[in-house]
């Protein structure tokens, strides 16, 4: 899979150190999928839901939520948000969703 944009997650984990190896980690396995469809991203990460029209990612012991886009058929994968559990409460992000 192509990631949009590891930029994201770097500014995210510069603020919040914790997240560095959890959303590494996420990249490295992502870059490596082959993903068609939300049943292919389960087998690599059990816990990611669909939200609407995003794909949701726990990250650090469900401590973050990465919210991306997923457009299987080109095979990319687009951080929308990284937020911390609060932040991710409150809802903003939805709208990007559909929701």
């Amino acid at each position: 899979m192509r990631i949009i944009s590891k930029t994201a997650l770097r500014d995210f984990w510069e603020k919040r150190p914790d997240a560095e190896r959890p959303l590494r980690n996420w990249h490295k396995i992502t870059l490596k999928a082959d993903w068609d469809d939300l049943a292919d991203v389960k087998k690599d990460f059990s816990h990611a839901d669909q939200v609407w029209l995003c794909i949701v990612f726990n990250i650090g012991g469900n401590k973050y939520r990465l919210i991306t886009k997923i457009r299987f058929r080109y095979k990319i994968v687009y951080v929308r948000f990284i937020l911390t559990h609060t932040e991710y409460s409150r809802g903003r992000w939805k709208d990007d969703c559909g929701g």
